[in-house]
């Protein structure tokens, strides 16, 4: 990126210069001079093409992981007043609906997982099912499939996946309200149909890994982690419904935008006004969608239980947290000194709500919401917790992962998936996938440093480092 296009407020904040003449809203980029000097030009662009779009309340936003994507930039952040004309966007949520990651914290040391962590990793990865098209034994019909548009993670504790105690720490208790089944194309729900249950593909993973160190020790202990301690990383969203979602209305997004005469700086920023039948009909399709996703994952970690404890039949594997990073949010922020509902996107970027918040686990209410910043295979993750000051100045938001900083075309030219795979396992890095193509697109050498983006994210107040945690195990789709 260029930064003499930017101003910079601080080390860790930045702006760009309204042109003479030019009609739009303010624009940060957070993140350090080097994370930004390394970004695509595109992301500039994207972002500030999402701050002319109408409704726009104080700045459109990148986090430090920000790279550019569909429309909005992924690590993208806008908010919209829906009293004020403002807009929903399938670009700001992203076509993979309510992707997002579960955490799983055990009261295994890693020292006593060790020794069983190749046929751990064996068994995880022929029980879950991981890749392209892969489908599960959990087949719906299209009555089943519209309970768990409207459930979601409640409907699968409701059926058996789980427990009750895992809703306390999902977002949402586990189930989105608004949800409209009958928004959801027959098309999407027929790509559901086997798909409950399975990651997917790219980026998706499920992790086994090690808490190698502690940050803070107040969040850590209200998190219930320390040093050695083996958790799970749980990374996936939608499936093929939430994609088919997000490919049906951006057709009808577009054609609403057309009839209203909004003027779009990019056709991939095809909205609507929220309050418009059409804005109305995705906020429903799209919250079906993320109930999707928050099913699927409590499936996926039903189907962890049981290969851990296989291994360990006395391993207790509790739910930590459960968030999002592709959703469209009706949250109230203080804006100006008042209180006001607005319509969030976070694209690539992750609720961070701080402490106090009333709709936290009061477990956590005293330290602020685990956020988790995902790596990729081979580098690690963290988990942060969320302050007071990111609700002035990202409406509580932060960084979801550590950013592509390559193309996956870019990344097939460079690394081959066996000779990589066998470089992590000299590590200790188990890796097992389907697809030695999609390893290589997944090189930890084309994303951006996990250890800059979290640094970055703590410096610039959106969320504080509580602990690093160090990949083992990595199945991949």
């Amino acid at each position: 990126m260029d930064l003499a296009r930017l101003q910079q407020l601080n080390p860790w904040c930045w702006s760009v210069l309204l042109e003479s003449g030019e009609r739009r809203g303010e624009v940060r980029l957070y993140g350090s001079r080097e994370l930004l000097s390394a970004m695509d030009n595109k992301v500039l662009e994207q972002i500030t093409n999402v701050a002319r779009l109408p409704g726009l309340v104080g700045c459109a936003m990148t986090m430090p992981d920000a790279h550019w994507g569909y429309g909005f930039p992924i690590g993208g952040v806008a908010a919209f007043d829906p009293e004020r004309g403002g807009i929903i966007s399938a670009g700001g949520v992203g076509f993979d609906i309510s992707c997002g990651i579960r955490c799983l914290r055990s009261e295994l040391p890693w020292q006593e997982v060790a020794p069983r962590a190749r046929p751990l990793a064996d068994s995880l990865f022929r029980d879950i099912p991981a890749g392209v098209g892969e489908e599960g034994d959990i087949k719906l019909a299209p009555s089943e499939l519209d309970s768990v548009l409207e459930g979601g993670a409640r409907w699968a504790v409701q059926n058996g996946y789980g427990a009750l105690e895992d809703l306390e720490f999902i977002e949402e208790r586990g189930c989105m309200a608004d949800a409209v089944p009958a928004d959801v194309s027959p098309l999407a729900k027929k790509r559901q149909r086997g798909e409950m249950g399975t990651l997917g593909s790219g980026n998706h993973y499920l992790e086994v890994q090690v808490v190698d160190r502690i940050h803070d020790g107040v969040a850590a202990a209200a998190f219930g982690i320390r040093e050695g301690q083996t958790v799970v990383s749980i990374h996936c969203g939608s499936r093929g419904l939430g994609h088919q979602v997000g490919t049906d209305y951006l057709v009808s997004l577009a054609k609403a935008a057309g009839r209203l005469g909004i003027e779009l700086p990019d056709r991939e920023l095809a909205c609507a006004p929220i309050l418009s039948d059409e804005g109305q009909q995705y906020i429903g399709a799209m919250n079906a969608a993320m109930n999707c996703a928050l099913a699927n994952r409590q499936i996926l970690t039903h189907l962890t239980r049981r290969v851990f404890h296989h291994f360990f039949p006395d391993a207790q594997l509790a739910t930590l947290f459960d968030v999002s990073h592709n959703t469209c949010k009706a949250e109230r922020h203080v804006v100006d000194g008042r209180e006001r509902l607005l319509y969030v996107h976070r694209k690539g970027a992750t609720r961070a709500f701080g402490p106090g918040h009333p709709t936290l686990p009061p477990r956590y209410r005293d330290v602020g919401q685990p956020v988790i910043i995902g790596g990729s295979m081979g580098t690690g993750s963290y988990i942060l917790c969320g302050t007071r000051e990111s609700e002035e100045r990202a409406y509580s938001s932060a960084s979801h992962g550590a950013g592509r900083a390559m193309s996956r075309h870019q990344a097939l030219k460079q690394w081959r998936g066996r000779q990589l795979i066998d470089e992590l396992a000299g590590q200790g890095i188990l890796i097992r996938t389907r697809s030695m193509r999609g390893a290589a697109e997944e090189a930890p050498g084309a994303y951006k440093d996990v250890d800059l983006v979290a640094e970055a994210t703590e410096q610039a107040g959106l969320a504080r480092r509580v602990a690093f945690l160090r990949p083992k195990v990595c199945v991949k789709g």
